[in-house]
């Protein structure tokens, strides 16, 4: 009973928690988990990071998602909702509890929506569905609004409530549709087309809210594309405001709920008699200003020397009158003494009188001009002449017959001028002289001094 016990065998739960989590973080198969359950306990810590725990029928397991990795996250967990999530599987030191870290999370059951419904909203909006040219005004005072939604539920109640309070002027015509399964899409595609048939300022299209799943029909191709070519302009009322739907995209306007689409349908009619009253105080003010300044303007032609004496402003008119007439009788006498003068003028020409005398004078600029010509024409050639003789000149000097007439003569082989050093004994040359040819034949070949130098 008193034997001493040996504690070095003994280890502390912190060497037992840290042998554990290496355990955990060297097997492969815990690094990559994919794990479905459904959550319980969320709680979002004010930093961003996610804690809760994921369970099945039989088991739980804690479970943490850090900020960096739940803002990429495009919904809100809460309790209760089936997740998928990815991660790894470590121990937690301090607890020495084991739990899950996840990287990434979608809904179970919702993530193939999730992607058919990024898939649908890319190729519409590539289509030009989505684009702001193509939406219609929302009528502001509409006399009868469509509703397309089941004729049962929140939805409708809300709808027609609303529109009554706010504007009970504007009749309403319920299209009552599938909103919520098999067969949801046609029948709203159908009702919307019906719609087309009757004479309605504003459609609403939509329904309460739900999941993702109930409110799928509104993310269909068919409905969007009978939205996109409605005629009568519509207002999307699709679930709570956090939703969102392929038809919301399409519509010419969307509401956050079937409530806030009556809203926007309808004015307020206390708004609108109010704004009424104060547009009538505002003409009555603005009518009265205009009545004011016409009574002044009124007062001002009263009292006008002009309507008090009407003779003064006839008699100021006359005598401009008076001063204008004199004004336009100098002005045409002037003229008839100005023709009068160019008339004279005219009539007083030496040319005019004299007309042969035109032509003397250019019979005689003629003779002086064939006189110039004929002498410049004279000099040109008598120049011309003189050059040619002259040219004659340098060209006889230049001309080798010339020199044959002096008694010299040219030397040829083969028909070609030759010098000493083109020829040799025994060569065949001509020797060209004045009156004819010399045929001969080389016997002897006497250099000159100077040929002997330069050849060395």
């Amino acid at each position: 009973m008193n034997d001493k016990i040996d504690t070095s065998k003994y280890v502390t739960i912190s060497v037992i928690n840290r042998y554990l989590k290496k355990v955990f973080d060297n097997n492969s198969h815990l690094q990559h988990v994919y794990l479905k359950g459904e959550i319980s306990n969320f709680k979002a810590h004010s930093r961003g990071h996610w804690y809760f725990s994921l369970k099945d029928e039989e088991s739980k397991i804690n479970a943490i998602m850090f900020s960096f990795n739940a803002n990429k996250i495009k919904f809100k967990p809460i309790d209760g909702m089936k997740v998928l999530v990815q991660g790894k599987i470590s121990v937690y030191e301090s607890s020495g509890s084991y739990q899950v870290y996840v990287t990434d999370m979608v809904e179970d059951g919702v993530g193939n929506l999730y992607i058919a419904f990024e898939q649908l909203k890319e190729k519409l909006s590539k289509e030009g569905l989505f684009n702001p040219e193509h939406k219609k005004k929302i009528p502001k005072i509409p006399k009868k609004i469509g509703i397309v939604t089941a004729p049962t539920g929140a939805a409708i109640k809300d709808i027609l409530s609303t529109i009554k309070r706010r504007f009970p002027l504007a009749s309403t015509i319920l299209f009552p549709a599938l909103v919520q399964g098999e067969g949801a899409a046609p029948s709203i595609v159908k009702q919307i087309n019906k719609a087309q048939e009757y004479d309605i300022d504003t459609l609403i299209v939509g329904r309460g809210g739900g999941s993702i799943e109930d409110l799928w029909a509104f993310n269909e191709e068919i409905v969007a594309r009978a939205i996109y070519e409605s005629k009568i302009p519509i207002i999307s009322a699709v679930g709570h405001e956090i939703d969102f739907t392929i038809s919301d995209f399409v519509a010419d306007l969307r509401a956050p709920t079937p409530t806030g689409a009556a809203e926007m349908a309808v004015p307020n009619m206390y708004d609108m008699l109010t704004y009424l009253d104060q547009v009538k105080i505002r003409s009555r003010e603005a009518m009265n200003k205009k009545m004011d300044y016409l009574h002044l303007l009124l007062n001002k032609y009263i009292n006008s020397y002009v309507l008090k004496n009407p003779m003064a402003m006839y008699e100021v008119k006359e005598q401009n009158l008076d001063n204008l007439i004199e004004k336009l009788n100098n002005n045409i006498l002037n003229k008839i003494d100005m023709f009068k003068s160019n008339l004279n003028s005219l009539l007083n020409n030496y040319t005019l009188n004299n007309p042969k005398s035109i032509y003397e004078k250019k019979a005689i600029n003629l003779n002086q001009l064939i006189t110039t010509i004929n002498y410049n024409i004279k000099n040109v050639l008598n120049n011309n002449k003189s050059l040619f003789v002259n040219n004659i000149s340098k060209l006889e000097v230049l001309n080798p017959m010339s020199a044959l007439k002096r008694g010299y003569g040219i030397v040829k082989k083969d028909n070609k001028c030759i010098t000493i050093k083109d020829i040799k004994v025994d060569d065949e040359i001509e020797i060209e002289v004045n009156n004819g040819i010399i045929n001969s034949k080389v016997i002897k070949i006497k250099k000159s001094k100077k040929e002997v130098k330069n050849n060395g």
